[in-house]
């Protein structure tokens, strides 16, 4: 079996990468994700200044500490009324220990007197594979998720900002839209539709073996 560590400890990530990786082999094997919490791997500072450097700290922490291939996403909204904030900082927007609902209260307060049409915003996702800690060329996709902010949230599914982030041609916000829409459209199911091929390549590569599509049981 080809094992890979998520550098998160966040379950639906790893199910969801999971899903997208099981109808592949690499070298007659399937492949396997496991978060790193498994292995008791501790949190890593995030000390870059962009979801590029975040990304590839915590796919190299993961990586050193487990002695395996790692993914890691750094991932977060941009709002151009507010330049581009909260940007990396999206997850403690309103301090080191925030809640969503506390972030989402900052970013309306932020956004109190701008107009609908100025509310503009995006969420962004870059994400990390490296062969071991010391891949000097790991590989780098980046998804784009275009929307606005509501003035009020709505919605109960997903998380973060999703009950505030609108999107106009369904007349819904993320935090509304059914799971396998939202997952075709949104920023992290993007990025990882532009790695999943790639990654299969490297880590066939590095097994010096060949990749292939597992059958498909249409039972």
């Amino acid at each position: 079996m080809s094992k890979i560590v998520l550098a998160t400890g966040n379950q639906g990530k790893v199910k969801e990468l999971s899903a997208l990786l099981a109808d592949y082999q690499v070298n007659g094997n399937p492949v396997s994700v496991i978060p790193q919490s498994d292995f008791d791997v501790p949190e890593v500072p995030e000390t870059g200044t962009t979801f590029v450097e975040n990304a590839i700290i915590k796919a190299r922490h993961a990586a050193k500490i487990t002695g395996l291939p790692a993914i890691a996403d750094d991932s977060g909204l941009e709002v151009d009324a507010l330049n581009g904030a909260p940007g990396i900082y999206s997850s403690r927007y309103a301090g080191a220990d925030a809640t969503d609902s506390d972030n989402n209260s900052k970013l309306l307060d932020a956004l109190e007197h701008v107009e609908h049409a100025k509310r503009t915003a995006r969420f962004q996702c870059v994400l990390v594979f490296m062969r071991h800690a010391d891949d000097p060329t790991p590989l780098i996709v980046q998804g784009t998720w275009q929307g606005s902010i509501t003035r009020e949230a709505a919605g109960e599914q997903g998380f973060g900002y999703d009950p505030l982030f609108w999107q106009d041609d369904l007349q819904q916000t993320s935090a509304e839209l059914p799971r396998d829409i939202k997952n075709a459209r949104s920023h992290r199911g993007q990025a990882l539709a532009a790695l999943i091929p790639q990654l299969i390549e490297r880590l066939a590569n590095s097994a010096s073996g060949t990749v292939e599509q597992a059958p498909i049981d249409k039972k």
